[in-house]
């Protein structure tokens, strides 16, 4: 049975939490939900590549891969760069990739954005900020 492919592309970082933090964050992703093979991507100064990824998951039965990228804002990177190394023309949200002699859709999701969930999340941080100077 075949599964979509989600490929979680960070930015990079010289500073290693960033890359564990898309690392674990594709783990738990990948243990959320059973409907993904999930692989993290860096755009530049960290390894896995974006373009490794991308020829990683054409070894996989996937019927379709959806690109994800883990960033807040729309920006230069989500509006040019990954589209550009994902072969979309810039604004498209859909496209094809071609793995093991076949074509399957790919299909490019948005950043976070403003979304409810972060809005809870950012409460959540300032509670537990706040939680910490109490004695």
């Amino acid at each position: 049975m075949s599964k979509k492919g989600m490929l979680l592309v960070g930015h990079g970082s010289k500073l290693p939490y960033n890359k564990e933090l898309i690392e674990t964050t594709a783990d738990l992703i990948a243990r959320k939900s059973g409907e993904y093979i999930v692989r993290p991507g860096f755009m530049s100064l960290n390894t896995p590549t974006v373009e490794e990824q991308l020829e990683a998951f054409r070894g996989e039965d996937i019927d379709m891969l959806v690109v994800v990228p883990l960033f807040l804002a729309r920006g230069v990177h989500i509006e040019q760069d990954i589209p550009e190394i994902i072969g979309l023309p810039a604004g498209a949200r859909k496209g094809e990739f071609r793995l093991n002699g076949k074509t399957v859709p790919l299909v490019y999701a948005n950043p976070i954005g403003s979304d409810p969930l972060l809005a809870e999340l950012m409460l959540k941080n300032a509670s537990d900020a706040v939680a910490e100077l109490k004695p």
